[in-house]
């Protein structure tokens, strides 16, 4: 039944979209610039860095297939995305939960097929970051650092998530992070005939954020105030300070590791891999509070850490998604949901500004109360003996077959 939602998804949109969607028509029309050895970002809509250009190249040649493999490829990805979010709070892939949650994504969350109808490439986010943090929770600081660095380099959607290897210090993968896209910019650079554009066109456009088109489905506070008779100066600073109060709280989340959402608990024992709920809430919280001041800011971004977040919901104890206000942010979000008066296409922002402030904010407050929240579910351990090589020690009595607490990262 999966298999045949997500099928009918995809070739929904095949039928309907000739050119792999209005997102991803962009950038296969500045791969078709440059084969033409005319400048990419001639198109002031062309937002990516210069390695998008070439990742584009196999559509602009083979546009039939493209049709095709685009939306195909884009739920596939989500589809992993998600996967990879059970794997990191280790929920079975052929569970209920895992067939259901992909379910509600696809058939509850409009900006899922947004996305797909879209072919914008936040995709290429949406699963990197999944891995990348499955990556971090098993220790592989310097894979993540990778998989970050190359989704970077086609699209700077997930460079918030360099804040947290900051937190860890963890200068090695940060510069692995940092130097595979600032290589795979400069290699493509050298072949596109205008590079500096992307300085002197794109980032001023991206800083302005003036594009009346653009602006209709913003749903950062920054837009989306001033439409409401704020003062865009105003507006700028209230969405500045929401952002960097979520950066204070992603802190408080990572010093704050706990043993209530997985952060010392094993695979073996059902609660995910090591640090799952430290390293999900921390990342989570940095992007939505990027998200904030993003210029654009859309809808679909939010399926860069949604996933992540639902598949937190079976973990014993204390759960984000069991906060009741998680909800009440992806209502205006279900398909069919009608808010009156802000229905039509120059108000739909306003539902995906609520949904990403609320959201927001309840990640926000989540991390920043995480501390008062330790031991509230488990028992304080202290060190003893482990039995069988592996052990914990709860009121002096050692429990044979629990893991071994060891501190994170």
């Amino acid at each position: 039944m999966l298999g045949i939602v997500l099928g009918a998804a995809a070739l929904r949109i095949v039928y309907r979209v000739p050119d792999g969607g209005m997102d991803n028509a962009i950038v296969v029309r500045a791969a078709e610039a440059w084969l033409d050895g005319r400048s990419p970002y001639a198109d002031r809509h062309f937002l990516y860095l210069p390695g998008a250009v070439l990742a584009a190249v196999p559509q602009a040649v083979f546009p039939e297939v493209a049709r095709v493999v685009v939306p195909v490829g884009v739920v596939g990805a989500l589809a992993s995305g998600w996967f990879c979010a059970l794997r990191i709070r280790g929920v079975a892939l052929r569970s209920r939960f895992a067939v259901l949650g992909l379910l509600g994504l696809v058939l509850g969350f409009a900006p899922f097929v947004h996305l797909v109808e879209l072919g914008n490439w936040t995709v290429a986010s949406a699963l990197a970051l999944p891995v990348a943090l499955l990556c971090v929770c098993r220790g592989r600081w310097g894979t993540a650092g990778a998989v970050i660095g190359v989704a970077v380099a086609v699209k700077p959607l997930l460079v918030p998530v360099l804040l947290l290897f900051v937190f860890a210090r963890k200068w090695r993968a940060l510069g692995v992070a940092v130097l595979v896209p600032v290589v795979v910019s400069v290699l493509a650079a050298l072949v596109l005939p205008d590079p500096g554009a992307f300085f002197t066109r794109t980032l001023p456009f991206l800083l302005r954020g003036e594009d009346r088109f653009v602006r209709l489905y913003e749903a950062s506070p920054a837009a989306v105030l001033p439409r409401v008779g704020v003062p865009a100066a105003v507006a700028s600073v209230l969405a500045g300070g929401g952002a960097c109060v979520g950066v204070w709280c992603a802190w408080r989340r990572w010093l704050a590791p706990g043993p209530w959402a997985g952060a010392q608990v094993g695979a073996r024992s059902g609660g995910g891999e090591p640090g799952a709920g430290r390293v999900v809430e921390t990342a989570a919280a940095l992007m939505l509070a990027a998200f904030l001041v993003s210029r654009p800011s859309y809808d679909h971004y939010l399926l860069v850490v949604l996933p992540l977040l639902l598949a937190g919901g079976l973990g014993a104890g204390a759960s984000l998604v069991r906060v009741p206000w998680f909800w009440v942010a992806l209502v205006p979000q279900v398909p069919g949901f009608v808010w009156v008066g802000v229905e039509a296409l120059p108000q739909r922002a306003f539902k995906d500004a609520f949904t990403l402030c609320v959201l927001a904010g309840v990640v926000f407050w989540w991390c920043a109360v995480a501390g008062r929240r330790r031991g509230a579910v488990l028992p304080p351990s202290v060190p003893g003996p482990s039995v069988g090589g592996v052990g914990s020690v709860a009121g002096g009595r050692a429990l044979p077959g629990a893991p071994r607490s060891r501190p994170f990262p």
